[in-house]
């Protein structure tokens, strides 16, 4: 069976998909559906969702589209957690393979800088980051790529140090291949698998982290984004409960999207130990 007829035989795996698709639809889209921007306003504040024709969602407390906000919040959420999850895969994937696959001082020295980033709460140490610079969607992404690769690099070094002492790399060195060329072609296509699951649940984590940062005032004051939407609503929630609700709702849509698909490529990816799991 293929890699994808497995994907595809997972239900919860093709709902993740849908979804995230529509996400990325919504976003891509956004400027095309609500041309006017998610900043201007177009009603009198606090119209409930369904109240006036054109404004589905209703306003938030400046008179400002809702909805509009949703669709341009997707655009920041979806940028932010994939360029994040791709810089940290870039910081941790090369330092997990070299310290997993020389060993030795290279090893240590790799595994205590690694530990230095952990010992601080990834949260904290993101606030840190982006209180230090200028709050920018870029700065945003910087930090959260560094607090993320960590994880990566031990999980890499971890399935080197597995894959390096199989049959293959050893015919690989009688062979004559040097080092370099093993660990790029022999060693790291085998870690692969890992690598492609785990980089589907950092994007959710980073979307996350994202929203966390904006919700309390350390997102980008030019982007909106779904955490700001849930900021700036929390004075009124009692009184406007849709205006936290719906951006809410769309990061644990999202999120739970992202997680399905990382459960849906873990099932896929490595099928024998799936089964396992259920037996």
């Amino acid at each position: 069976m293929t890699l994808w007829k497995r994907f595809s035989s997972n239900t919860g795996a093709m709902i993740g998909v849908i979804i995230l698709l529509l996400v990325i639809a919504i976003a891509l889209l956004a400027p095309v559906i609500f041309p006017k921007g998610p900043w201007q306003m177009v009603q009198r504040p606090f119209l409930a969702p369904f109240s006036t024709d054109g404004l589905p969602l209703g306003t938030d407390t400046l008179g400002r589209n809702v909805a509009a906000q949703l669709a341009y919040g997707a655009r920041v959420s979806l940028l932010v957690g994939l360029v994040s999850t791709v810089v940290a895969l870039l910081i941790g994937v090369p330092l997990g393979a070299v310290a997993g696959f020389y060993g030795s001082w290279v090893d240590e020295g790799a595994m205590r800088f690694t530990e230095f980033f952990q010992t601080i709460p990834n949260f904290a140490l993101a606030i840190v980051l982006v209180a230090i610079l200028e709050p920018t969607l870029t700065s945003i992404t910087l930090a959260i790529a560094i607090v993320s690769w960590p994880p990566v690099a031990r999980l890499v070094r971890a399935e080197v140090m597995s894959v390096r002492k199989r049959e293959f790399v050893d015919a690989a060195r009688v062979a004559g291949l040097t080092r370099r060329r093993i660990l790029v072609a022999q060693v790291l296509p085998n870690t692969v698998s890992p690598i492609i699951v785990m980089a589907s649940l950092m994007v959710a984590t980073a979307i996350l982290l994202e929203s966390s940062l904006s919700f309390l005032g350390l997102g980008d004051p030019n982007a909106m984004s779904w955490g700001y939407m849930i900021g700036a609503a929390r004075t009124v929630i009692r009184q406007h409960w849709w205006l936290s609700f719906l951006p809410g709702i769309a990061i644990v849509i999202t999120v739970l999207a992202l997680n399905l698909i990382g459960e849906g490529l873990n099932d896929a990816l490595n099928p024998h130990l799936s089964r396992k799991a259920r037996a």
